[in-house]
């Protein structure tokens, strides 16, 4: 444990970083703002311009080696955001509420900067997709979250939102899993708990709403005449993303899954 913190929490890097809007690299709004743009164009064009296949052994290698990026950048992240909220936050609650004003500074953030930048690098996702012509896939969900997501975790280290450490660690989990599945599946393995990604992306924003809830409480209770808990104005963002894409996986699990099991269990039937 001990040697995990000295790489994790308190190696200099991480106890001297800062967010600081314009300098630190893809702080500024444009760049976020830019980077959204680009990502929904570039999907637009390359999904509707033809260009010559691609080897599907090249198609495979270049997704395997994209999934397990993401799988191991996400299980460093989940150690890393978990042992500097051990070390770095005097007590518990301020997992729920951190003291407005609260600087964008030290290693708790430093994860947070790392999520961020995580979800720029999940963007080639849809790249894989559009190269494999699984155009299918080019779902709303799939370019909604995509692009929300990323003005969600910008908000996060501009605000320094309360709840973010608990935010990366759960999503952190959930991510290990699903690009677990995937690069399983990239390397010719076929795991049967395809459902369970999108189940624990389901219970991931349930957790969300009621963790919100806490932080109410704290917001408007005892950390009330201290001034409330920091980044109230990007947790309204950030709930109703969650909320919408609660809605929206629900959606999916019912038509993928359940629509699915009764026309299987129909088609016995007959």
């Amino acid at each position: 444990m001990m040697n995990l913190s000295i790489f994790l929490v308190n190696h200099p890097i991480l106890l001297n970083f800062a967010w600081v809007e314009g300098q630190t690299f893809g702080s500024s709004p444009f760049f976020l703002i830019f980077t959204i743009f680009s990502y929904l164009s570039l999907t637009f064009l390359l999904s509707h311009i033809p260009f010559p296949s691609i080897s599907p052994q090249f198609l495979k290698a270049i997704s395997s080696l994209h999934n397990f990026i993401l799988l191991i950048l996400y299980f460093i992240m989940a150690i890393g955001c978990t042992l500097s909220s051990i070390y770095h936050v005097s007590h518990p609650l301020l997992l729920i509420c951190f003291p407005p004003q609260t600087p964008p500074i030290g290693p708790l953030f430093f994860w947070a900067y790392i999520f961020y930048l995580s979800k720029i690098l999940e963007l080639l996702d849809t790249l894989l997709i559009i190269l494999s012509r699984s155009y299918q896939r080019l779902t709303f969900l799939h370019l909604y979250h995509h692009s929300m997501v990323l003005i969600m975790s910008y908000l996060w280290l501009s605000t320094s939102q309360s709840l973010i450490s608990i935010g990366i660690v759960v999503n952190a989990i959930v991510h290990i899993i699903m690009y677990g599945y995937y690069f399983l599946c990239s390397i010719g393995i076929k795991p049967k708990w395809k459902k369970l990604v999108t189940n624990c992306q389901i219970l991931q924003f349930v957790f969300a709403l009621v963790v919100s809830g806490w932080m109410l409480y704290e917001h408007f209770g005892r950390s009330s005449s201290l001034g409330g808990c920091s980044g109230m104005k990007s947790w309204c963002f950030s709930i109703v993303f969650v909320a919408s894409l609660l809605a929206l996986f629900i959606d999916f699990h019912s038509k993928s899954y359940v629509m699915h099991a009764n026309t299987n269990k129909n088609n016995k039937t007959l």
